[in-house]
């Protein structure tokens, strides 16, 4: 019997030394019915002649519009639904993928129909033994947070597991879901898209799970990640918008708020928080924009 055909579509911006080397890895895969699509979002490093170069067999489409994260992966997530994906895997340039991976990943998904998404074990690409994400959980009043970030593998996680999220560094989803509940949102733009088409999915009935025996090396957010002010703007405006697109209760709604809040006043009054008043400056925009229901690319 034929092996499910999983499509993998990667955004490559400026990255090329990244790309290569995550197709580079991937070209080591295990699994025998696969194939790629690279968005190329603009670049101007030589990204697209050094792929074609390399790996001739992957298939290039060339941006002319950035849409953001969620709308340029939408692109060719559309393409690899087209080309007959039983599965798409849409994956960070900046991964490094074990062998091994997208058969696990595969090997659970298809282990039952109610299974929509399945996400690997993601650590952190400097040290490859630390965990970055093992899935993700909405908290009590849906705070969006990695399960066991930062802590060392220990085989605590022995079997695949319910999730909430998977991150979106590499998220593996079935067709039957993309045409269920959509692509992802590209009112987003970039950030909390993958935590809101989790949530969608969960909704319409799939079940999302993590897989531990699938790994993955990501070298985006390290542990001394510090993050831009674009990502305030963007977590404080999309993270309001999660909230009211799903409705959630109201008390949840003002908690956040009241975070939000809290952190802008902190920025604004506390000595040590005197370097980051570019983060906040960036989320009082993004408080804005979201209050005037301004969607998409922001000003960054």
């Amino acid at each position: 019997m034929a092996q499910p055909l999983v499509i993998t579509v990667i955004l490559n911006t400026n990255r090329r030394v990244d790309t290569l080397d995550c197709l580079q890895s991937l070209a080591q895969s295990s699994y025998p019915n696969s194939r790629i699509i690279v968005l190329d979002n603009a670049s101007s490093d030589g990204s697209v002649a050094a792929i074609r170069s390399a790996f001739p067999a992957v298939q290039i489409l060339e941006l002319t519009e950035n849409l953001g994260y969620a709308g340029n992966n939408n692109v060719g997530i559309q393409v690899a639904l087209e080309q007959g994906a039983d599965w798409v895997l849409v994956l960070n340039e900046d991964t490094i993928v074990d062998p091994e991976c997208l058969a696990e990943l595969v090997r659970v998904g298809q282990s039952d129909p109610r299974i929509g998404i399945t996400g690997p074990m993601v650590y952190h690409h400097g040290e490859p033994t630390i965990i970055q994400s093992a899935g993700g959980r909405l908290g009590r009043h849906w705070e969006s947070q990695h399960i066991a970030q930062n802590e060392a593998d220990t085989q605590q996680f022995s079997a695949p597991h319910a999730v909430d999220w998977i991150s979106g560094c590499a998220i593996l989803v079935r067709r039957a879901v993309i045409e269920q509940v959509g692509m992802l949102d590209e009112r987003f733009f970039y950030y909390w898209e993958e935590t809101e088409w989790c949530l969608r999915t969960r909704r319409g009935g799939w079940q999302i799970l993590h897989v531990p025996q699938a790994k993955l090396w990501h070298k985006g957010v390290q542990r001394d990640y510090r993050p831009k002010p674009a990502v305030a703007y963007y977590n404080t405006r999309n993270r309001l918008f999660m909230l009211m697109i799903h409705r959630a209760p109201l008390g949840t709604r003002m908690i956040a708020w009241a975070q939000i809040g809290r952190t802008l006043m902190s920025m604004s009054i506390r000595p040590k928080w005197r370097d980051s008043r570019a983060h906040r400056d960036a989320m009082v925009r993004g408080t804005i924009d979201f209050l005037r229901h301004r969607w998409g690319q922001g000003p960054f």
